[in-house]
């Protein structure tokens, strides 16, 4: 059968209300996108068909950890709190960083795989991470890559925009997306976590921030182990003690060391199409590129890339194009410049 086939099937089954067609109907295409290497349909798809079955056989509600339940929110309000819902085909090969980095990454994922073994055990299960860094340095790609090694949709929520745009309905506005979080098998991705604490630094009502802080421990105690909230920070110093010591696990990411920036240029030309060429200079710029984080030394040598590309004056698609090393030294200054100008570290 095609795609088309099993959208046929799932239209009719779901017109006449037979479920337990419609269900079988869905998981046959489920496998078939898998079978087809569509992993995200697959993976949108499971997730549609989980939540489904847990909704109906929870009567609506999901109990938690602690005994509490959370019915299952209308999206109605939800919607627009959440800045994306994307699956992910990253995977921890994908990801550049210390060997301790990835360790602490594997056993979070392989919690998450044993879970029934550890649940059987009575043995609780780590599902609040918080990374923490300089910006650019791999802590939104880390979510990916958890997302995608457990085959998850992750939920991205920008903290910031939440906490600053009304602080009166900061606590509300949690409590709908941690509850949509909970209602599946999701994800939770939380971006600038300090906002918490710069909204002190502007002279917001205190109190009520307070109340806000107090929101988000007792979400966190009442999230079920299956649900994985993973928080981001470039300010780590700003948040509150008490909200620090609720993570399972806590990950520093640093500006790239020199092997590592070597590592991140392999991984940048792995097709085998752009070179740098002769090693003469490579390691000159390797130390040029010294204090810049990751993401702005892979943006300014796919910004060279392009540039020697452009060179050749031909649309012809090439079968090598050797990166103009000149071009991308330049790059990398000026976005040191533009770094420094702008007062980032």
């Amino acid at each position: 059968m095609t795609q088309f086939d099993y959208i046929k099937d799932i239209a009719r089954f779901g017109l006449e209300n037979d479920q337990e067609k419609l269900k079988d109907s869905l998981q046959e295409m489920i496998e078939h996108a898998r079978k087809s290497k569509k992993t995200n349909l697959a993976i949108q798809l499971q997730s549609i068909l989980k939540e489904a079955i847990r909704h109906h056989s929870s009567g609506g509600s999901l109990k938690t950890s602690s005994g509490i339940r959370f019915e299952t929110p209308n999206s109605k309000g939800v919607d627009e709190l959440i800045l994306d819902q994307v699956t992910s085909d990253y995977r921890l090969s994908d990801l550049i960083c210390t060997p301790q980095i990835k360790e602490s990454l594997d056993h979070f994922i392989l919690e998450h795989r044993k879970k029934n073994l550890l649940q059987a055990l009575d043995l609780p299960i780590a599902h609040k991470i918080l990374f923490y860094g300089p910006s650019g340095c791999g802590k939104t790609l880390a979510s990916y890559v958890i997302a995608g090694e457990l085959e998850k949709i992750l939920l991205v929520v920008n903290l910031g925009a939440i906490v600053s745009s009304k602080l009166g309905e900061t606590s509300k506005n949690l409590a709908k997306i941690f509850k949509m979080a909970a209602s599946g098998d999701y994800i939770l991705f939380l971006d600038e976590f300090d906002s918490l604490g710069k909204v002190r630094d502007y002279s917001q009502d205190h109190g009520e921030m307070k109340r806000v802080v107090n929101t988000i421990l007792q979400l966190f105690d009442y999230l079920p182990q299956s649900t994985i909230v993973i928080a981001a920070t470039n300010q780590v110093g700003m948040l509150d003690d008490a909200l620090i010591r609720r993570f399972d696990t806590q990950i520093g990411f640093e500006l790239p060391a020199e092997h590592e920036i070597e590592e991140l240029i392999q991984l940048t030309l792995k097709r085998g199409v752009f070179t740098l060429g002769s090693k003469s200079g490579i390691k000159r710029l390797i130390q040029k590129a010294k204090g810049l984080s990751f993401y702005s030394i892979q943006k300014t040598l796919i910004s060279a890339m392009k540039r020697s590309l452009y060179k050749l004056e031909t649309d012809l698609v090439p079968a090598k194009v050797e990166i103009d090393k000149a071009i991308w030294e330049k790059l990398i200054e000026e976005e040191k410049t533009a770094i420094s100008n702008s007062g980032k570290v």
